[in-house]
């Protein structure tokens, strides 16, 4: 199946750069660098040492929570995968914090004791381990919000295409519905569920489009790789399910550049495959609508670059000279 057999969603990208203004859009690639840079580092710390457990990375797929974040805003709940690096930096946690629980340090997010699986924010109820098992969760969301805190407000639960085949995705949806909780929840189809193709182990490619109906949702589909198609969709989605209290089912079609975590090599996936998939890297479409807009220089991306390249270094040494956690707290915070 092709992409011509999605419905995308259609917009107009002039208007959307026009709506978004220069210092935002700015803003959005510096994000993309530093989450690109922070999981480059990520995985050079891995392979020396000095990070342990497993280490899942977003490289590739930037735009799809960078350009929601920006449409959406900060306050909703938020629930993700494993791959939680990138919404955790994005809602507030600093480099050094996240980098610190990377390495396991008392300094970190998790006081370095959840790992790079389970970083969390004020907004952010946690990255999950489990597959699929945080899809309940950000459906409680959704029922808190409309039991206690009602307008404007939304829970945002992103999970990987694997998660599609979990019993709990069927019955969240089923749930919310059936009682119309304002939750937006979002496939970030990267086409691989660890190291099988979606198409082997899903049942449709039309992912949204086929699902959502069965459950009286609507569905919306949008391009990953694009940052305009991201904002503009995320911005039309949470003004119909604020309006509406409706769920509602999006798929992003996109593709991760690394294996499904460091120590995976890919070696199921062609090398042809992979670099096509490069060729419409996100940093790289955004930062040319940037050069031809002449809203930037190749040198200010470079300078750009550079900037989120040190602070992700200087993470590092923090990181490094942090404390492991003292044997004598290790029991602090369990319930038993």
């Amino acid at each position: 199946m092709q992409e011509k057999d999605y419905h995308f969603f259609q917009f107009d990208k002039e208007k959307v750069i026009e709506e978004i203004g220069k210092d935002k859009l700015i803003e959005a690639l510096k994000e993309m660098l530093l989450i690109r840079n922070f999981e480059e580092r990520s995985e050079s710390a891995y392979q020396m040492g000095k990070i342990g457990g497993f280490l899942h990375l977003y490289i590739g797929q930037e735009a799809i929570q960078v350009g929601s974040v920006l449409a959406m805003g900060k306050n909703h709940w938020y629930t993700t995968t494993y791959r939680c690096h990138a919404l955790a930096l994005l809602l507030g946690a600093s480099p050094n914090e996240l980098m610190a629980e990377l390495y396991g340090k008392e300094t970190g997010n998790s006081l370095g004791r959840g790992g790079s699986m389970h970083f969390f924010t004020d907004h952010m109820l946690g990255g999950f381990a489990i597959v699929g098992g945080h899809i309940p969760v950000a459906t409680g969301a959704g029922f808190t919000i409309k039991y206690k805190e009602k307008k404007n407000k939304a829970s945002i639960c992103y999970f990987g295409d694997g998660a599609v085949a979990q019993g709990s995705f069927h019955e969240a949806l089923n749930l919310a519905s059936l009682w119309d909780l304002p939750v937006i929840y979002v496939i970030e189809n990267n086409h691989w569920g660890m190291g099988t193709a979606t198409k082997r182990a899903i049942c449709t490619e039309l992912i949204a489009e086929k699902k959502a109906p069965g459950y009286n949702m609507e569905a919306y589909t949008l391009d990953g790789f694009d940052f305009f198609s991201c904002y503009a969709g995320f911005k039309e989605i949470l003004k119909k399910v604020t309006k509406t209290s409706r769920p509602v089912l999006v798929e992003i079609l996109v593709d991760r550049f690394k294996g499904h975590s460091v120590s995976d090599p890919g070696l199921y996936r062609s090398k042809e495959n992979l670099e096509e998939a490069k060729k419409r890297d996100p940093i790289l479409l955004l930062k040319n609508t940037l050069l031809e807009k002449k809203m930037i220089t190749e040198d200010f991306f470079i300078e750009l670059n550079d900037s989120q390249k040190k602070i992700v270094k200087e993470s590092m040494d923090f990181a490094e000279k942090s404390d492991f956690p003292k044997v004598s707290e290790l029991e602090k915070g369990v319930f038993k």
